[in-house]
């Protein structure tokens, strides 16, 4: 990956908030990263940290909260639905549930023609694209007749893969998309999102809690926590050279093979639970669970800071 290529998406202080009963959930509170042309950005997180929401805000299937979303330079937070139909067709999503981002009622043939029925590709086309589709993700053709419930899960997740490239998008936001899997599926899976990012040239935004799955497709890595980014770096530097409390501990988490290094690592255990998005803590959120916090942290919130490994960590930034 070469640092000259063009940014495709960027993503400079976004905002998602919800509404509830409760109060304001701040699931997406104050996001910026950019992701360039051909690369593999991984966002990795606990549970409940923002990584989906801020995935389908950026595709705006969620409203903005506030901040700017530029694809291309075109800023997109302040479309209207109708006027997002053109960036659709460039930007696509793979979604987590294999199953229910399926309509039960359709085909699989009608389930990877609908896009192209919406995006104006010509009748005489679409066959020919949905049956090469189902090939270049390990289908065939007489697949096209039959209907999600007849899948396992794997082949279910591939349909949504030939799904999101049925209009030759540029970029796709893979929201999980094997946590649902199998292990055995799972590499399977990234092993075809690897050979169509060679084949076709797209740009990922791979939305994952596997840490070790991420390492493996990612270029940099985006560590998130409790709506915030804390942490963004190379692949090899991050899992070397972690500079985040919170990145050091989801990776001391990681499982080892080998019995020998398993047993002589030290595990990183976290006290208490997340907090609640509804109520975060002051100053920097992780504070509350952080062996290393001082005073300082309690108080103000560290912001991204670095180069090309940044941290928002006031003993990191020192």
């Amino acid at each position: 990956m070469t640092g000259n290529q063009e940014i495709l998406l960027e993503v400079t202080d976004l905002v998602k908030h919800f509404n509830v009963p409760k109060g304001v959930v701040r699931s997406v509170d104050g996001v910026s990263f950019s992701i360039r042309r051909g690369e593999t950005l991984g966002l990795v997180g606990e549970s409940g940290c923002g990584k989906t929401t801020t995935g389908r805000t950026i595709i705006r299937l969620y409203d903005v909260t506030s901040g700017s979303v530029r694809w291309k330079g075109h800023e997109l937070a302040n479309l209207s639905q109708k006027e997002m139909i053109p960036y659709r067709k460039e930007l696509q999503m793979i979604f987590q549930d294999p199953y229910a981002s399926l309509n039960p009622r359709m085909t699989v043939g009608d389930i990877v023609i609908e896009p192209m029925v919406i995006h104006g590709v010509p009748r005489d086309e679409r066959i020919d694209r949905m049956r090469r589709l189902l090939s270049i993700v390990g289908l065939n053709s007489e697949h096209a007749n039959r209907y999600p419930h007849e899948f396992s899960g794997g082949q279910r997740q591939r349909i949504g893969i030939a799904r999101a490239l049925a209009v030759e998008p540029e970029c796709i936001i893979c929201d999980e998309p094997i946590s649902a899997l199998d292990v055995s599926i799972q590499a399977q899976i990234v092993n075809t999102l690897e050979d169509l990012q060679h084949d076709l040239g797209l740009t990922y935004l791979f939305i994952a809690h596997d840490l070790s799955m991420v390492k493996h497709i990612s270029d940099r890595v985006a560590v998130m926590y409790l709506g915030n980014i804390v942490e963004v770096a190379g692949s090899n530097e991050l899992y070397t050279n972690p500079l985040h409390p919170y990145t050091q501990s989801l990776l001391s988490a990681i499982p080892v093979p080998d019995p020998d290094k398993s047993d002589a690592r030290k595990r990183i255990q976290l006290v208490g639970e997340v907090p609640s998005p509804i109520d975060p803590p002051s100053g920097c959120k992780f504070h509350t669970r952080c062996p290393r916090a001082f005073d300082r942290c309690g108080v103000e919130a560290p912001q991204l800071a670095g180069g090309e490994h940044q941290c928002a960590c006031w003993l990191a930034n020192n």
